[in-house]
């Protein structure tokens, strides 16, 4: 019989996020390298996903709060803001790889105005975490192509630091996503799905045209991006109608064990 997952409470992942930010997983006395080729290809999209990747975050904030005043989950706040600080990170050490190539730092790129401007019009927590979802499976995506893509130890060091965290985002966010797709009627959850659809198939697009060179650079056709990409995404829709088993909320703010140790 296959095990139930657990969905966790948000105590569960502030505690995640506060152990996770004591990792050191970068050794910054290796060189920053790339060959003309290799910046030709990705100096690009590495300086748009560092961009992005230094949101404030605000808007999320903001509507996680909204979020967590309605439904009486006042923890959810802390892990958001952690969420947030861990996303920052990534920015700083991208950002700090491109200072060692002594490149400047890119300001603007349309994408990240594209996606700033929804995020600014967007209140629903619903619809950040479906976002949050699909823009973190696509930097997996993203992150692994370029950790192939050169020679680059530090490069690929950077990388993988990234995708162990995101690994857990996305997991984050399938939980919360979780949550609020089962408090919906039969119906409504039927019309969400679609909206979702809508959504992932856009996304996706931008993205593979944004950063195309990259992926192919790191042996990621367009085919190849599109196929992982919906096996991400279908797996995400699978977790929302499977049957998982949950924490005990009042019982799991009284275990003081929780803050001690954090296993996956």
């Amino acid at each position: 019989m296959k095990k139930q997952s657990m969905i966790h409470h948000s105590k569960f992942w502030e505690m995640h996020f506060i152990q996770n930010a004591t990792k050191q997983r970068i050794d910054w006395e290796i060189k920053a390298a790339l060959t003309s080729d290799d910046k030709e290809a990705l100096l690009y999209s590495i300086k748009a996903w560092q961009l992005g990747e230094t949101s404030e975050g605000k808007h999320l904030l903001a509507a996680a709060t909204r979020y967590a005043n309605k439904t009486n989950d006042h923890h959810y706040i802390e892990p958001v803001k952690l969420f947030i600080k861990e996303e920052q990170k990534h920015g700083a050490n991208l950002g700090k790889y491109i200072d060692m190539l002594g490149e400047q730092r890119t300001k603007k790129d349309w994408g990240d105005t594209l996606f700033r401007k929804i995020r600014y019009f967007n209140k629903s927590m619903e619809l950040w975490t479906i976002t949050v979802i699909i823009v973190e499976s696509a930097a997996q995506v993203f992150y692994e192509a370029l950790q192939n893509a050169s020679d680059c130890k530090l490069l690929k060091s950077i990388c993988n630091d990234i995708l162990l965290d995101e690994s857990h985002h996305i997991k984050f966010q399938n939980e919360r996503m979780y949550i609020i797709f089962n408090n919906k009627r039969f119906y409504n959850k039927a019309i969400s799905l679609v909206l979702y659809s809508c959504l992932f198939f856009g996304t996706i697009h931008a993205v593979w045209y944004a950063h195309k060179k990259a992926f192919i650079k790191g042996g990621v056709n367009k085919k190849e991006f599109m196929r992982r990409m919906y096996h991400k995404f279908f797996k995400s829709m699978q977790f929302l109608h499977a049957n998982h088993s949950a924490i005990d909320f009042k019982e799991q703010e009284q275990d003081q064990s929780l803050l001690k140790k954090v296993a996956f």
